[in-house]
């Protein structure tokens, strides 16, 4: 019996798919033979060709087993910005044989030491900007014995005066800062250990190892590392090229953190699998995305919606050619439908909402291309199994009803690193088959969509009425003077719970709208219960390193400051 949203389902598309039993490092080898002088990573003017990328993931590889010992199934941590050399750090690991740790960019010494200790990492490949929040844990009781460093200015194009655009100008001043010495023990410069030109080890890895160890936010407590393999990799890449119509003509934008599923996904492994360029930025620039979105032709964006807010708000997302873009994706937040209405009428873009975690290598849940419904997390993707069951007794409810989302497919993760006791919580059995909990409360339409309602544990109860805030703000965007917006609950004396929004202004109406208005409005545009009864302005709310609001930091900020 086929699935509901089978009938909307793209043509000519399965409804499962065959997860090659290969590892990623394959279509590295793959692309390099078959397009050997195509630009496979284009960064501040500087083209790295296939070939050459091989060639350096290659050598990291040797180095790594040959001069510092790693074997197989060994942890190495990894921590940077976006570059070429993140990319051939990843690939050099898992060519090794050895296991990725992806770590944000922003991690603290004492992260980076819960990190190290964690995963067993006792090799680290780091960017230089970053090595002081690493280096005190050198040689330490951490167990870190090497650390290989290197600049992001060595992957960028030498200047030339005669033909100068202004893109290696436009880079922040710390990617263009030259290499510095390194003297301290335990200190590998990136660029000689590749320079030794080690032969690799002699086999590849096999699909079914161990491959990236990617730590969740660490929302609910500690973060916990996700066991994914070069096949669950791989299913959910595969997946999404197929379901988006990529190809190996596509361009892609890497902007997302590569040390995040969504840019390490869809920014990096999905366009080597396909043997396509890549036009990278190391930070966040609206004004250089649009240049480079021109120059390149870029065709693939994949980013949350608060970075295409921020971009298609600019004037030069006016005044630039982008008719090359011809998918923008992403997740972790509904697109406001102010801006998905000006993407379709103004760019002839339709923003593919998609969903996933960590814990499913991103890829899960997308709308089909053409016939996509607006802040919907989509239908189950190729050879996934969705359902929607009551968060405590974990039974199957009915389409309509209010419940979590359990999921089983081929990319869900092989479970957390050394850690049965959440394992135990995050998985069941049914019908024969094993299901991942995400904690999302979702809803089913008629039509098999599935509808975001909010996190497990972030429903704000109200005098016994449920409010989810993620509807709560996608609605408060549909104010012009809303920039951005976070719903939280606070404590009230006589409710138990009240809705409180903090709202960052959209320049031109600093001084000119009051918090009072912000509420007068929302209560004509939405249920009582559901109005925000506090408004606060800030000048900004705090991001994740992929750009997701930080709601649990807000929300214990403000949780016990008295209700007005």
């Amino acid at each position: 019996m086929p699935y509901v949203h089978h009938r909307f389902w793209p043509k000519g598309l399965p409804h499962a798919i065959r997860i090659p039993q290969v590892s990623l490092t394959h279509y590295l080898e793959v692309a390099a033979a078959r397009f050997p002088d195509k630009p496979a990573i284009v960064f501040g003017g500087n083209a790295l060709t296939y070939a050459r990328l091989r060639e350096r993931v290659d050598a990291l590889a040797g180095y790594l087993r040959e001069c510092v010992g790693v074997q197989p199934g060994d942890r190495v941590l990894l921590l940077s910005q976006n570059c070429p050399q993140f990319t051939t750090a990843y690939y050099g690991i898992m060519r090794a044989g050895a296991v990725v740790v992806p770590v944000n960019a922003m991690s603290t010494t004492a992260e980076l030491r819960y990190f190290i200790d964690n995963s067993g990492a006792r090799v680290a490949i780091c960017a230089q900007e970053l090595l002081s929040q690493l280096q005190p844990l050198v040689a330490d009781e951490s167990g870190l014995a090497s650390v290989l460093v290197y600049a992001y200015s060595d992957a960028l194009a030498a200047r030339d005066e005669d033909n100068d655009d202004g893109e290696r100008d436009a880079l922040p001043e710390v990617v263009r800062a030259p290499r510095e010495a390194l003297t301290a023990t335990g200190l590998v410069d990136f660029e000689a250990a590749l320079a030794r030109g080690l032969a690799p080890p002699s086999s590849l890895p096999a699909a079914d190892d161990l491959c990236v160890l990617p730590y969740t936010s660490g929302t609910t407590g500690n973060p916990k590392g996700c066991m994914h393999t070069h096949a669950t990799m791989l299913a959910s890449s595969v997946a999404s090229q197929l379901w988006r119509g990529f190809h190996a003509e596509s361009v892609f934008l890497a902007v997302a953190p590569l040390f995040h599923m969504l840019g390490m996904q869809n920014a990096m492994n999905l366009p080597i699998t396909l043997g396509a360029t890549v036009v990278m930025m190391p930070r966040w620039n609206p004004a250089l995305a649009a240049r480079l979105i021109e120059r390149h032709r870029v065709s693939v964006w994949a980013a949350a919606p608060a970075m295409l807010i921020d971009f298609f708000a600019m004037p030069d997302a006016q005044q630039r050619d982008l008719h090359s873009l011809a998918v923008l994706s992403g997740g972790g937040a509904a697109m406001p439908e102010s801006v998905a209405a000006m993407l379709q009428t103004r760019f002839g873009i339709v923003y593919n909402e998609a969903y996933g975690l960590t814990e499913t290598a991103s890829f899960l849940h997308a709308n089909p291309l053409l016939r996509a419904k607006r802040q919907c997390l989509g239908v189950p993707t190729q050879s996934v199994e969705s359902r929607v069951v009551d968060p405590v007794t974990l039974e199957e409810l009915p389409p309509g009803e209010l419940g979590e989302l359990v999921t089983h497919g081929p990319q869900v993760m092989r479970g957390y690193w050394r850690d049965p006791g959440a394992d135990r919580a995050a998985f069941f059995e049914r019908d024969g088959k094993r299901f991942f909990r995400t904690g999302d409360l979702v809803a089913v339409d008629e039509d098999g969509y599935f509808f975001m309602r909010d996190r497990l544990k972030r429903m704000i109860n109200a005098s016994g009425y449920k409010v989810w805030p993620a509807e709560v703000e996608n609605a408060m965007y549909g104010h012009p003077a809303v920039h951005e917006a976070c719903v939280i609950g606070v404590a009230d004396p006589r409710a138990g719970e009240t809705v409180k929004a903090l709202i960052v202004l959209k320049p031109e109406f600093h001084g000119q709208v009051s918090e009072q208005q912000i509420i007068d409005w929302s209560r004509e545009h939405m249920a009582v219960y559901k109005a925000p009864r506090i408004v606060e302005f800030l000048e900004r709310l705090p991001k994740s390193g992929t750009g997701k609001i930080l709601w649990r930091e807000l929300q214990d900020a403000h949780r016990n400051v008295p209700s007005r």
